[in-house]
């Protein structure tokens, strides 16, 4: 296997860090090429010192400095803001893209590697989420293999390989139900910030971990896989699979279920992103099974957790819906994690946003990023100063 140039899109996240976890295992086979970060000057720094990667960019214009003097000598070139990270992304220095951006901002750049014809490793959902029909059209038209990261996904991803013909009756995304799984509104109600964090099996940056308490995380992934996976919404089902060893399953028409399993470590599907097709041995913990453990499967209560219908509602309708949900969650979520708003409340600020928001069937890129906005904007206003 040929040395691949590894381009990390937001390098200081959970995702980041564990995708130079995977290059410093194998770095005859990867190489740091680019790493960006948001807002992260000084593990950005560190990360470059030890990587010394070809180019590294700083989101906040207002860091770039920092970064420039700390590096200074070093064969790094050093650059900053949005624009930045588009036109890096569109740079012909690179071979794969870890796309670890949370949220909306992962849109852009993700976009122009798509255009450039990139092999993308796709770990930021909302991308799909918000504008999945023009991804994959123009992953299709530029011949770009966007190859998921996301576990679940991942995991549907793995067991699809081979069954190219074969027609898929459904898929079944399993959700471990997050910190508060069982409980009730009552309970629900007086949850701060730090204990939402607390997730049961994965080690996750504190959007998605919220996103998992609250399922909107598998409402998301819901959406992704719609577009991912060509998929009607009748064909997604999701499972609370509170152990987390199955990532996803696959029901093919015959009845037969494949399954892809393995203890919850994001090393492990980062991994097979960036190998692939090949499956690379490591030292990562393995699945034992001399022990006498199970393996449970439940409903989801979507009637307590009610961001996963809102999600199911908004996969169903489609055209700009899911981006209203998506934007309107990132504020919620941004306010939850600054105690501005309580658990309960990010749900009920989604729901008043999507009632507000004009439905558009058939957006185009430019519908998206002003509806985007629009959202953003009410939902910021629901929000008490």
């Amino acid at each position: 296997m040929k040395q691949k140039r590894i381009a990390i899109f937001g390098s200081t996240g959970s995702i980041g860090k564990q995708t130079l976890e995977v290059i410093s295992a194998h770095p005859e086979l990867f190489v740091a090429e680019i790493l960006t970060a948001h807002s992260n000057d000084s593990l950005l720094i560190e990360q470059a010192l030890q990587f010394v990667p070809n180019i590294v960019v700083i989101g906040d214009v207002t860091k770039y400095a920092n970064v420039k003097k700390a590096l200074e000598g070093k064969p790094i070139k050093v650059f900053a803001g949005e624009e930045a990270l588009e036109q890096v992304a569109g740079l012909d220095c690179y071979d794969f893209m870890m796309a670890g951006i949370v949220g909306f901002a992962g849109l852009k750049p993700t976009l122009t590697a798509v255009e450039s014809g990139k092999a993308i490793g796709l770990a930021n959902k909302e991308t799909l989420v918000v504008a999945g029909d023009i991804v994959m059209r123009k992953a299709k038209e530029f011949k770009a293999a966007i190859i998921p990261v996301d576990s679940e996904h991942s995991a549907i991803f793995q067991c699809l390989v081979g069954e190219e013909n074969n027609p898929i009756e459904k898929i079944i995304l399993t959700a471990s139900g997050g910190p508060f799984l069982g409980k009730k509104p009552n309970f629900l109600v007086n949850v701060k910030r730090d204990h939402a964090l607390q997730h049961p099996n994965w080690a996750m940056g504190a959007k998605i971990s919220i996103d998992s308490a609250t399922l909107m995380n598998k409402g998301l992934e819901m959406i992704e896989a719609k577009w991912l996976f060509n998929l009607a919404p009748h064909q997604i089902k999701v499972v609370i699979h509170s152990q987390s060893i199955i990532h996803s399953m696959v029901q093919f028409e015959d009845g037969s279920i494949k399954a892809q399993m393995g203890l919850p470590d994001m090393k492990l599907p980062i991994q097979y992103a960036m190998a692939f097709p090949q499956r690379l041995k490591n030292q990562f913990p393995r699945y034992l099974f001399d022990k006498p453990n199970q393996l449970n499967f439940d409903e989801p209560d979507v009637k307590t957790f009610r961001n996963l219908s809102l999600a199911t509602e908004a996969l169903r309708r489609g055209g700009n819906t899911p981006c209203v949900l998506n934007a309107a969650n990132e504020i919620a979520v941004y306010a939850f994690l600054r105690n501005r708003i309580g658990f309960l409340d990010m749900t009920e600020l989604i729901e008043k946003t999507l009632e507000k928001i004009e439905y558009i069937a058939n957006p185009t890129l430019e519908d998206y990023f002003e509806t985007d906005g629009e959202a953003r904007n009410f939902a910021a206003s629901l929000i008490q100063l």
